[in-house]
């Protein structure tokens, strides 16, 4: 799946990339697991650890300003979080998301159809409820979604290892307990026009809930 994104270079010492709250290639992450488990079986979200080991780093720079940093385990789960600078000086929104189905076409109508189901008000998928559209809400029949390039990295020396466009939408189901679990349905294309489509669970988490 991911494996696409990032390789398994080592972690020199120089740090050449920003750290979000210390986190960074290299580093272990410890989360507080009653972030997700206080919801009890009302979750789908396809992960219960208490800790990350950041082997790689993504970094996309956003049209209308802003940043989002994203750092991956081993076993694909990504840690994302948001900022108004590239240093992640002030974060503005962190989710943990753990990868659910990935998709690899055979067939050129393929990618169109996924393309149709980005755009739609909800998603939904085998095994999986109806997620409603949060990025720009749900009201249009239609959505363009967010397309953007990732800058991925293997080591913290600053310099890009490889880069994957993504075409991609949020959705999101409110869960009993006052909780939102999340839906990161996307296009993925490397610059070897290689080309699959993911579907990531997610959640919301707090500054509190995560150290490194």
């Amino acid at each position: 799946m991911f494996e696409r994104l990032f390789g398994r270079g080592g972690t020199p010492a120089a740090p050449g990339l920003a750290a979000a709250r210390n986190v960074t290639i290299g580093r272990t992450v410890v989360l507080d697991p009653l972030a997700w488990r206080r919801f009890g079986g009302a979750l789908l979200f396809p992960f219960d650890g208490d800790t990350l080991q950041i082997v790689a780093q993504g970094l996309v720079e956003l049209d209308g300003g802003g940043f989002i940093h994203r750092f991956y385990t081993d076993d694909d789960i990504m840690l994302q979080a948001v900022s108004d600078d590239r240093e992640a000086t002030a974060l503005t929104d962190v989710t943990l998301f753990a990868p659910w189905r990935s998709i690899y076409p055979s067939t050129p109508w393929e990618r169109p159809a996924w393309r149709q189901r980005l755009m739609a008000p909800g998603f939904t998928d085998d095994g999986l409820p109806e997620y409603r559209r949060l990025w720009f809400g749900d009201e249009a029949e239609r959505q363009e979604p967010v397309t953007f390039w990732e800058d991925l990295h293997d080591d913290r020396d600053g310099i890009v290892d490889r880069r994957i466009y993504q075409t991609c939408m949020l959705f999101g189901r409110d869960v009993e307990g006052d909780g939102r679990e999340l839906l990161l349905a996307i296009d993925m294309e490397t610059e070897a026009r290689e080309v699959s489509f993911e579907i990531m669970i997610g959640m919301a988490l707090e500054l509190g809930e995560f150290r490194a």
